[in-house]
Parts: C-alpha cells; sequence; structure tokens
C-alpha cells in the first residue's frame, strides 16, 4: 500500500480546503493509494461528515499543535513536537509514510526537509522546481524557483543533472533537453557564474545540455525541457508568471495554455534532492489545489525519484 501523508492543517483555509481536497482525491488516486490526514481529529472528523465521506476512507494521524505560518520555522519544528508538519515528517524518515505533502509553513517544510529526511549525500544543495506550460504542448521544468537566491557554479550545475531524472521519471521525456537561463543564447554571453556554470553542464556527459536560452523561450517547449537558473531569477520568472495569469483571467483570456498556469492545477512545488518525497502547496490552496497536491505527490512517488537520485549521486 502506498501512503501519502497530507498535512490537513496546513494553508490558510485549513482544515477545511485540506479535507475537502483529500475526499476530491479519493476517486483520482490509485487503487494501491492510502491517504493519511495528519492534524486535528475532531475538526478532521467535522469536515468529513459534513462532506458525507467516511472517515475509514482515511487514515488519521492526530495531532495537537499547528505550525503557524509566522512561528519561526527551525524553533517551531523543535518546540511543537506535536504539530501536523513535524509528526508527519517523523512519519516520513520513518517509512511510515512514502510522500508527505503540505500547504502550511514552507519554511518547516523545508526544516524538516533537511533535517528529518536529509539531502541526499552527494547533493549540495536541495532545490525546489516548478512545472510551466509551453505552447508546444508538454510543461517545462523551471529550477531554482526560491529556494536557493545565492548559487555557486557547481550547485547550479547538479540542478541540471536533478532536472534532468525528474524530466525523465515524472514527465516521461525522453533524453530532456537541458539549458541555462541567460542574457543570450551565445556562450559568451551572461555573467561569471553562468558563464562557470555553462563550462560545468557542457562537460556533464550524463545531461543533455543545449546551451543558453533566453527568457522568451521559458514558455516556448521548443528549445528546452528543463531550465535551470539560481532561486531569485527563479523565484521573479515564477511570480511573473503568476501576476500575468491573474491579469489576463481578469480580461477575459482564457485558454489551455493559460489555464494551465493556475497553481490550482500545479497543486504544489516538489523539494528535489532529498531523501524522501516532499511536496510543497501553495498556502491560500483551494480544495482543488490540494487535490493536486495530492496527485503529485503520488506522481513523484510512484516515479520513484528519489531512489534514482540517489543512485545518480552515489557514483
Amino acid at each position: 500500500m502506498l501512503k501519502i501523508g497530507i498535512d490537513a492543517m496546513g494553508g490558510d483555509f485549513a482544515p477545511e480546503a485540506a479535507v475537502k481536497g483529500a475526499v476530491m482525491a479519493l476517486d483520482a488516486i490509485g487503487e494501491d493509494s492510502r491517504i493519511v490526514l495528519f492534524g486535528d481529529e475532531k475538526r478532521i472528523r467535522e469536515v468529513l461528515d459534513a462532506e458525507g465521506c467516511p472517515a475509514e476512507r482515511f487514515d488519521i494521524v492526530a495531532t495537537t499543535e499547528v505550525i503557524e505560518m509566522g512561528d519561526h520555522p527551525a524553533k517551531a519544528f523543535q518546540t511543537k513536537a506535536d504539530s501536523s508538519i513535524t509528526v508527519g515528517f517523523g512519519y516520513l524518515a520513518k517509512g511510515a509514510i512514502d510522500g508527505f505533502a503540505s500547504a502550511g509553513s514552507t519554511g518547516a517544510m523545508m526544516v524538516g526537509s533537511m533535517y528529518a529526511v536529509k539531502p541526499i549525500e552527494g547533493v549540495i544543495r536541495p532545490t525546489i522546481t516548478s512545472l510551466v506550460p509551453t505552447v508546444a504542448g508538454r510543461p517545462a521544468l523551471l529550477l531554482d524557483v526560491g529556494l536557493n537566491v545565492d548559487c555557486k557554479p557547481e550547485v547550479l550545475a547538479q540542478y541540471g543533472l536533478i532536472g534532468s531524472f525528474y524530466a525523465e521519471s515524472v514527465l516521461h521525456i525522453e533524453h530532456p533537453r537541458v539549458a541555462l537561463l541567460n542574457i543570450g543564447e551565445e556562450d559568451t554571453k551572461g555573467n561569471a557564474q553562468t558563464k562557470a556554470v555553462y563550462e560545468l553542464l557542457k562537460a556533464d556527459e550524463r545531461i543533455n545540455f543545449v546551451g543558453n536560452v533566453e527568457g522568451m523561450h521559458i514558455f516556448s517547449g521548443k528549445v528546452a525541457d528543463v531550465i535551470i537558473c539560481d532561486g531569485f531569477v527563479g523565484n521573479i520568472a515564477l511570480k511573473m508568471a503568476e501576476g500575468l495569469y491573474r491579469i489576463n483571467k481578469a480580461l477575459g483570456g482564457d485558454n489551455a495554455f493559460w489555464e494551465a498556469m493556475n497553481y490550482e492545477n500545479v497543486g504544489g512545488t516538489p523539494v528535489l534532492g532529498v531523501n524522501a518525497p516532499v511536496v510543497i502547496g501553495h498556502g491560500g490552496s483551494t480544495p482543488k489545489a490540494i487535490r493536486s497536491m495530492i496527485l503529485s505527490t503520488e506522481q513523484v512517488i510512484r516515479a520513484g525519484l528519489t531512489t534514482r537520485l540517489q543512485r545518480a549521486f552515489r557514483n
């Protein structure tokens, strides 16, 4: 049985949104999958009753504390030992669940990723990534999108390998094209960082490196499947796309490309480079977004991405 751990107390509208999203996901997950809800059991059962869903369809792990958005992440993770996030990571670390997702405190989720399940040996710094839609019809992978705003060239070069394995395992793209986000396509373009990263990516035979890519090509899908940048640049690009989606929606634009930018359809951001599947959802997640987050977590678990990355960095 594959067990998907969900923080029922995470997000601006918890536990209602989290539990309703879990109910919505029941008919979409595999028959051999089971959702495990961590949180206030009384409140979880109340929402399930209101939804007309038997509590027996879930595993419920009762917790008594919540790490709030305003809490200091590291301190709260330690002092709130019975919080839904801390307990969830405890289950993940001992293998009682196969993956863990939350729309709660991003900082606390990263603390759990770094200190409970820990980075894969050989990974300099884990990363968070986001799928971006393309006009070519299949998504591209952008990483990093906000975790590491200052990156050494060696870190970014590792992102090329991590992104390649994600694209192959989860997106089922053979020989994914990896590009470096830069201010020009020529190999002489960029600052000292990108020039150094270019050489490292070009030298790694495990990576199908296709060179530099400019910002105009992020959403084209014609040049690259995996786009590498530091978290500062990636977060700006991602937030700009989110802003354009909202503007387009407000102006009445509606098509498959723009709708793919809706965070509700993406669900969450996986943490790559740690020893277990971890997915971080949007703080304002709706039930629909929680459903997507659960399905994304299941997808990452089934892809065996963690094991593939562990093998890659062991060699």
